[in-house]
């Protein structure tokens, strides 16, 4: 469920891509929203030993287990303390459940599908593999996120 400071923002009659925005590292990056279930306040989690460092724990969220996702290490950003604007958004992809661990939620929003432009090459490749493409918001750069590439690291990481 998102925030009802944010459901006005949810429509499926906008021409574009659906996304959540969210801070990681300070950069701006977009998930579709249509993968997100609920954004919940952070809150402390279940650490699992001998866990890689993008799967450090475990959470119980409304009855189900959910492997908590740190994807900073992941895209090879900076990992920081955790603030009281970090929040959990909890998305379903494909047959993955997971609570990914974000700095900040921002917004609702629709970026133009023709909007996306590819991930410049100049982007490390390890990196670049993780992002649909880059498109602009507020006149800031936005990262898409790619879910499928992102599972895909997180199990070959487990």
């Amino acid at each position: 469920m998102l925030p009802s400071s944010l459901a006005h923002l949810h429509t499926n009659d906008r021409p574009g891509l659906e996304v959540l925005l969210i801070r990681l590292a300070g950069e701006l990056y977009a998930v579709p929203s249509s993968k997100v279930r609920e954004v919940i306040r952070y809150r402390a989690y279940t650490s699992v030993p001998g866990a890689p460092p993008i799967l450090p724990g475990i959470l119980s969220q409304r009855g189900q287990i959910v492997p908590v996702v740190e994807l900073r290490p992941l895209l090879g950003l900076d990992v920081s303390d955790i603030t009281r604007a970090a929040r959990l958004v909890i998305m379903s992809h494909n047959d993955v459940d997971m609570a990914v661990l974000v700095e900040a939620v921002l917004d609702l929003a629709s970026l133009p599908a023709d909007s996306v432009e590819s991930v410049p090459a100049a982007l490390d490749p390890a990196r670049a593999r993780f992002l649909r493409g880059i498109a602009q918001h507020d006149e800031q750069p936005v990262a898409v996120l790619d879910l499928d590439e992102l599972v895909a690291g997180l199990r070959s990481w487990s």
